[in-house]
């Protein structure tokens, strides 16, 4: 029914029949509970490369970058381009943060069962525990403004729509960035903004050094 509201035209698409398959063993509900977790978060990380691709393509910081003084990349690169330009620790730190959140994501609390266990997927677990055990923190990941907590249930089930498609069109949208910068002429709509990168997208630090 879900595939239905978010799709209409196309309904439900499944074309490697994943909604029979038992990942690792375990069983259909729990398989199924991971496939739309994982898409509802790829869909979140996708949005927000989205916009971070147009806010560094186009907006310089004005600040200092280091402890040094040395200012941000400049927007005559492009967001590749100045990815590999930052220092390899400053790399380090942004990648052990998403680690943080992604192990922190997968712990289950009362209120928050996991996904894979009877919980609801895309709900990310508060910092409360955090907040008690380490340090303070002023927002939640999820919600952080506490819009939908007094929202009815048929608003938070439109939203959740609204938010899976937004996602698959993220995917599209920042994957088409990736491609104009790397293939020349690969999206003609960007070939007037596009600058060419010659890197590799998938090597985390240089184009000879992968993590995996």
């Amino acid at each position: 029914k879900m595939a239905e509201e978010l799709n209409p035209v196309v309904k439900f698409y499944d074309p490697l029949n994943l909604v029979e398959a038992e990942f690792w063993g375990d069983s259909q509900e729990a398989t199924i509970g991971f496939l739309r977790h994982a898409e509802i978060k790829h869909g979140r990380v996708a949005m927000a490369a989205f916009v971070g691709y147009c806010v560094q393509s186009n907006f310089h910081w004005p600040w200092a970058m280091t402890l040094e003084g040395d200012s941000f990349p400049s927007t005559d690169l492009s967001p590749e381009q100045q990815w590999d330009v930052i220092p390899e620790i400053a790399k380090w730190q942004i990648l052990l943060v998403i680690g943080f959140l992604e192990l922190w994501g997968e712990n289950p609390t009362p209120e928050n069962p996991h996904y894979m266990r009877g919980g609801k997927p895309g709900v990310y677990p508060s910092f409360d525990l955090f907040r008690e055990l380490v340090h303070p923190l002023p927002f939640n990941l999820y919600d952080p403004f506490n819009l939908s907590k007094n929202a009815s249930e048929e608003k938070k089930k439109s939203g959740l729509l609204k938010e899976i498609n937004n996602g698959r069109l993220a995917m599209l949208g920042i994957f088409g960035f990736l491609s104009a910068d790397k293939i020349e002429g690969s999206v003609p709509l960007l070939k007037g903004i596009a600058i060419p990168y010659d890197g590799d997208v998938m090597a985390t630090f240089a184009a000879d050094r992968h993590i995996f």
